[in-house]
């Protein structure tokens, strides 16, 4: 009888969070929000290219106690203004900053709609130099190998460990969650090389050693296209550009 209760609480806390988890979701035809957990969120926009035609392209939200830290823009303008919405309506959430992961298109497209917010940039310093040179635009606040934000009582590390798709490319991890996201430097599982425009794939595969030297207990990683997945991502990526040996 009691084996009963206690699957029948297991049950209806599994539905409930489901739930939840559900009411939090959403999607347009520019926007697509995905739930991972209670407090981290991914998100996807659209970026239409002449190589690779119309891609999808992933972000993340971190929230707690109603505020809220965002890693890379929508590729666009109208898909950041649903997600500041989303995140204020949704999520009764204030945006305490956003973070360009490196100087693309596909992660500082919306960045102005982000700055008539109100709503500080970060991104590595090197970000700011290439962004400007593309005419871009260009986050407000550069850092050289650490910084920490924070969303409430979550804390976010955005860490630099060398050039891979581009040469500043930084990656964000929230320790509580055990959450990565790691934007372009990362690829999905099954996935090509693809833009290597601006890619450096001799040191590609010995940044992303350091980045599993650094995140053992990573559990789960956002690339930045495609689907998320465990660590395996890493080791993916780091084989698809072959075996460099780092320096002793």
């Amino acid at each position: 009888m009691r084996s009963s209760i206690k699957l029948l609480l297991v049950v209806f806390l599994t539905i409930g969070l489901a739930s939840s988890l559900c009411a939090q979701s959403f999607k347009s035809d520019n926007l697509e929000i995905i739930p991972l957990t209670k407090h981290i969120f991914q998100h996807v926009s659209y970026l239409k290219t002449q190589d690779f035609g119309k891609v999808s392209c992933n972000g993340m939200i971190m929230v707690d106690d109603h505020e809220a830290v965002v890693f890379d823009t929508p590729a666009e303008d109208q898909a950041a203004l649903e997600l500041l919405n989303f995140i204020g309506t949704m999520l009764d959430s204030q945006v305490k900053a956003i973070v360009a992961t490196h100087f693309h298109e596909d992660c500082l497209g919306g960045l102005n709609t982000f700055h008539a917010a109100g709503i500080p940039s970060y991104a590595q310093e090197l970000t700011l130099t290439l962004a400007k040179q593309k005419h871009f635009p260009v986050p407000q606040h550069g850092f050289k190998q650490l910084q920490l934000l924070k969303a409430g009582n979550k804390i976010v590390e955005l860490r630099y460990f060398g050039a891979g798709h581009t040469r500043d490319n930084v990656v964000a991890y929230v320790s509580s969650e055990k959450i990565m996201f790691g934007g372009c430097l990362i690829k999905e599982i099954g996935a090509g090389k693809g833009n290597l425009e601006d890619a450096d794939e001799r040191a590609w595969p010995i940044t992303i050693k350091k980045v599993k030297s650094k995140y053992p207990d990573v559990k789960l990683v956002i690339p930045g296209h495609g689907k998320a997945g465990n660590a395996d991502l890493l080791d993916y990526t780091g084989g698809l550009f072959g075996k460099v040996k780092t320096a002793e």
